[in-house]
């Protein structure tokens, strides 16, 4: 194929807001909008399509669609979006009749990880953790989602939580924090909530760690924006909890923790149909 545009779309939808935005051929977001997420599809697409309308940039070489939960990518349908009742939605086809061309889909975790692997060196393994409205989790190799575990599911692993055994993101994610301490991460401040938080979260990190061993975690989404606040009490408890026997990777800030994705939208887009395509 033969394209003459060099501009890309990128759509995150979240739980609760969807990020729209145009990026250049370098990978520079020219145009960016937002809107909460309806909780039906169908007002989606809808609001998708008016979204679409508005912007300055109506010619597009390609784009990708950020979906949170299980993809089947040979027909580009979502099969399921986790915190969103959605389930079996044709989105490739609907992304394409809505910005008339190619469309990939791909689950959010894994283009966060991609677009923050980007930045760091080529040959290191990253797992990117998303803490927002849920968990998620992204395994990069050498700049490449991992295709062995481009499904994963980090968030609904089973750990201990008051005498049972529930999904990580139950009592971990943002969602989970907001339900816990009536405050977004946003508006917490008192180090005790921080270093809660903290145990929490290294609860998984720990499993995640012994199991894929990675060289770099990033840390990402809506709570990882703000990890300076939690930072020391998460080094405390995975130090507090490693095994002797593996050894705790980099763990750092997502570069860009609240536009991962849409960079990871550009990221698997320029690299399938870009300008050497």
């Amino acid at each position: 194929m033969c394209y003459t545009n060099n501009m890309y779309i990128g759509v995150d939808i979240g739980g609760t807001k969807t990020l729209v935005a145009v990026l250049d051929d370098q990978g520079i977001i020219v145009e960016r909008v937002r809107f909460l997420t309806p909780p039906v599809y169908e007002e989606f697409i809808a609001e998708l399509t008016e979204t679409a309308r508005s912007l300055h940039t109506q010619d597009f070489r390609a784009g990708c669609v950020a979906a949170p939960g299980k993809i089947d990518r040979k027909h580009g349908i979502a099969r399921d979006f986790g915190n969103l009742k959605w389930h079996d939605t044709p989105l490739q086809a609907d992304a394409e009749h809505i910005f008339s061309c190619p469309m990939l889909v791909e689950n959010d975790a894994n283009l966060g990880g991609l677009s923050e692997s980007m930045l760091l060196p080529a040959d290191k393994n990253v797992l990117y953790i998303t803490v927002s409205t849920g968990i998620g989790t992204g395994f990069i190799g050498h700049r490449r989602i991992v295709p062995e575990l481009a499904d994963s599911e980090g968030g609904h692993m089973l750990l201990p939580f008051h005498g049972k055994h529930v999904a990580w993101e139950s009592f971990a994610s943002g969602h989970a924090i907001v339900e816990r301490f009536g405050k977004k991460a946003a508006d917490i401040t008192d180090a005790a909530t921080w270093h809660r938080i903290a145990h929490d979260l290294a609860m998984g990190f720990i499993e995640l760690i012994a199991i894929a061993q990675p060289q770099i975690i990033v840390i990402g989404g809506s709570v990882g924006v703000y990890y300076e606040r939690f930072e020391p009490f998460l080094l405390y408890e995975l130090q507090r909890a490693k095994n002797p026997l593996i050894d705790l990777p980099a763990i750092r800030k997502a570069a860009r923790p609240e536009d991962a994705v849409l960079y990871g939208c550009y990221d698997l887009a320029h690299n399938t149909y870009g300008t050497n395509t």
